[in-house]
């Protein structure tokens, strides 16, 4: 997926945003603090997750900084990532110069905040300005000390099957899709009825699994798993088991394709008819792609991506860039994260991976809004355009320690539960409700 990358631009970006005179002078000879003054070249480690689209930026930074040399790792998911950085966190050794945190298990990295360097001493004063407000703030310990550089954020669209929508009679359009599911006011209850009429038609499911939808319908709320104080806000909470219920009546109708997450058979469910929506945070739409190819498709496959979401404005995950204090190279590290979320990197990782940008300069810029790769794959859907209207009304929702843990391992199982057919809704809560005892401490 190689896109036209802005050099000079980037560089220019780099010169002005970032304390680019100590990169110079670490590869004009004179080395640096972290290197003891000699000659050395600089190796700095990265470990992200997902699908970034950092690895064309990686070139750009080595070519323009010769005597730095990225050495890159990619984890698969997040959640395997957070294991990766508890592992080594704990051993005392081991992690990366710039390590990638999910908003998820941010609170569990804020826990610890003085493992990771105060990026505030590290440049971070002159670039501030750059960020979205809530993003600033998430990356902030209640000390004061910014411990990550934003990159993208997560608002929601629907990604859908135009051939899917056409065999059950249903509108194809997208703006007359938006309008299908109630355009601004779209809610739960109109999604679920379209995907009756859908099934009814067609005899497959409408979604692919009920996870998916679990996680947009919580973080939606103004309070999720925790409150804004951090209390655990789950037991007795009235609005998410009436979302529960909800959810498993259409999930028990037959409208889950009751798919693994991130797996969907190599792809090939998206080629197969097995289901017909899903719900899109910008990175999704890059996932959706690889998914899409590796099954043999194309932008001939019929997806397309509609300016709506049930239930209103959603944000699901966006990443941080932090720089822990193992690593040996904390202004070199800074100074490549500082690049990595700079208004043009985010514009080309968003036209590679979707990875919609956290940086306001960035949500204007050309590759987001105008075509691009990912835009073409979509059948010319102006997806950044999209997301940038989806994303306005997403407030920052206050994530607990556990809340990762209360996503996939207390209310992953009863996910499962339900799409397999194994237990109701009333008696998955429960199960849901008997894991939250044992897993999650009230802190």
């Amino acid at each position: 997926m190689n896109l036209s990358r802005r050099t000079k631009q980037q560089v220019a970006a780099m010169a002005g945003l970032t304390t680019i005179a100590l990169i110079l002078t670490g590869c004009s000879g004179g080395g640096s603090a972290a290197d003891g003054g000699g000659d050395d070249d600089i190796t700095l480690t990265v470990t992200t997750f997902g699908t970034m689209g950092y690895d064309g930026l990686y070139k750009e930074y080595e070519a323009a900084n010769p005597g730095i040399t990225i050495k890159a790792t990619n984890i698969d998911t997040g959640d395997n990532a957070k294991t990766d950085w508890q592992t080594k966190a704990a051993a005392g050794a081991g992690l990366p110069d710039v390590q990638a945190v999910e908003e998820g298990w941010l609170s569990q990295v804020m826990q610890v905040s003085d493992q990771f360097n105060d990026l505030n001493e590290l440049g971070a004063e002159a670039i501030s300005d750059r960020w979205v407000d809530w993003k600033l703030k998430q990356g902030t310990d209640t000390d004061g000390r910014l411990i990550g550089y934003g990159s993208d954020i997560g608002p929601e669209g629907l990604c859908y099957n135009r051939d899917a929508f056409a065999a059950a009679g249903l509108p194809t359009d997208r703006e007359q899709v938006a309008e299908l599911f109630g355009g601004d006011s779209a809610t739960w209850d109109q999604y679920f009825a379209v995907g009756t009429q859908y099934e009814a038609a067609t005899g497959k499911a409408f979604y692919d699994q009920s996870g998916f939808l679990w996680n947009a319908m919580v973080n939606q709320q103004k309070e999720g798993y925790y409150t804004a104080d951090g209390d655990l806000n789950v037991k007795g909470n009235a609005d998410l088991e009436a979302l529960w219920t909800k959810l498993s009546a259409a999930t028990e109708s037959g409208l889950s394709a009751g798919q693994t997450a991130f797996d969907w058979g190599k792809g090939k469910a998206f080629t197969d008819g097995t289901f017909a929506t899903l719900v899109c945070p910008g990175w999704m739409l890059g996932v959706v792609k690889g998914q899409i190819t590796a099954a043999g498709g194309d932008t001939s496959t019929g997806w397309d991506f509609a300016n709506v979401f049930p239930g209103g404005a959603a944000n699901w995950g966006g990443s941080f860039l932090t720089v822990p204090t193992q690593s040996k190279h904390p202004q070199e590290a800074a100074d490549l994260a500082a690049f990595l979320t700079s208004a043009e990197s985010e514009a080309t990782a968003f036209g590679v991976a979707g990875a919609f940008p956290s940086v306001t300069a960035a949500q204007s810029d050309p590759t987001v809004t105008g075509t691009n790769e990912l835009a073409t794959f979509f059948n010319d859907a102006p997806v950044g355009q999209i997301l940038a209207d989806r994303s306005k009304g997403v407030v920052a929702q206050y994530k607990g320690p556990d809340d990762s843990v209360i996503q996939s391992q207390v209310f992953g199982p009863s996910i499962q539960e339900l799409d397999s057919g194994k237990a109701d809704g009333a008696k998955a809560w429960d199960n849901a409700l008997t894991l939250l005892d044992q897993l999650v401490v009230n802190k």
